[in-house]
């Protein structure tokens, strides 16, 4: 603003109007320091860029210190990352028994619930987000009113949606690029390869049949996925065959499919309503293979198995165990676990029970 200008002008108008100018001046100097960081970037100040799910490419001057992320999933990459210095808001879903314990060892703020929580996957406060002076907001590529809203006042906005590993991997390597951990990212993903690569080999040399494995969602007994899902994947990692042979993602099947599918194992999405025996004393499952045998079984925690992290290595390794026995009898998931968490995590992953 040029203030020499101002000053004439001043010099020309009514003593008694003075006092409105400066205020004026006064608001729009706050407003233009106030949204400084909403500028629009020329081409020439681009360092780098990162291209969402949406196939929108952000473009930054420099990497986001102030990154508010509303996808629990994707904030445990943060801490992967060990960026989560620059969180300054979390999704809701953070601070549920389901996952708040895992993450109070990871971040005090956490544990003192501190740190603002302005929207979960079905509601966010635009205006709360806007209010923390955001450099970047992370969010599912389903909110699409929210990011149009978010984006109108010019701070970017990476939009997920994790379809496959492949987008797992893809997350994590543009977390990397956005908080300089680029080094970090790429270690993390050599090293759920490399745990992939060794189940690969374990399962070449299994001689059993190969199994096949309902899913079972925590929404219902009946809510399974199929072959077009992250879920499919897991399974044949394991070096097992879904059960489910319709492509979905998601659906809903009757009681006479799962029995003319025939299973021989059943695995659980974690359900804290629910546990294998209530699955097994369900009306009308009693004929199907996997009960008969008791092979049902639910995988630990949602924070341990989150299938849209790098963690779904461990429910791969678990189902693994849980669908050949008798030739992947020598896994231990207690001494998987603690490795898996410290080399995620570092030292405070050790904590984490």
């Amino acid at each position: 603003m040029h203030f020499g200008f101002i000053t004439r002008i001043i010099a020309q108008i009514r003593k008694d109007q003075l006092l409105s100018v400066l205020l004026l001046i006064v608001s729009l100097s706050f407003y233009t320091c106030v949204n400084s960081h909403k500028a629009n970037i020329s081409e020439s100040e681009v360092s780098f860029s990162v291209t969402d799910f949406r196939g929108k490419a952000l473009k930054f001057k420099e990497s986001p210190k102030r990154i508010v992320c509303l996808i629990e999933s994707a904030l445990s990459g943060f801490y992967m990352l060990h960026a989560e210095d620059r969180i300054i808001a979390v999704s809701s879903s953070v601070y549920d028994d389901a996952v708040y314990n895992a993450y109070a060892k990871l971040d005090d703020r956490i544990e003192n619930k501190s740190l603002p929580a302005p929207g979960n996957w079905d509601f966010v406060s635009n205006e709360h987000i806007v209010a923390l002076k955001p450099d970047l907001v992370i969010m599912w590529a389903s909110q699409t009113e929210s990011i149009d809203a978010i984006e109108s006042k010019e701070i970017p906005v990476y939009a997920v949606m994790i379809k496959s590993t492949a987008d797992i991997y893809k997350e994590i390597s543009d977390f990397g690029l956005l908080t300089a951990s680029e080094k970090r990212a790429d270690s993390l993903i050599q090293y759920t390869k490399s745990e992939l690569l060794k189940m690969a080999e374990a399962a070449e040399k299994i001689t059993k049949e190969k199994q096949k494995v309902y899913f079972m969602w925590a929404q219902g007994p009946l809510e399974t996925s199929g072959t077009n899902s992250t879920v499919n994947e897991l399974i044949e990692m394991a070096g097992a065959q879904n059960a489910c042979t319709s492509s979905d993602e998601h659906l809903v099947v009757n009681l006479e499919k799962v029995i003319e599918w025939n299973p021989d194992v059943i695995v659980m999405w974690f359900d804290a309503n629910k546990n294998p025996e209530d699955i097994m004393n369900l009306s009308g499952w009693g004929t199907i293979k996997a009960v008969k045998d008791k092979r049902v079984f639910e995988l630990p925690s949602v924070f341990m198995c989150d299938l849209w992290t790098l963690k779904f290595q461990y429910a791969a390794k678990l189902l693994s165990a849980w669908s050949y026995p008798e030739d992947l009898a020598n896994i231990d998931p207690e001494m998987e676990k603690a490795v898996m968490l410290n080399k995620l995590y570092g030292r405070k992953g050790e904590d984490i029970e």
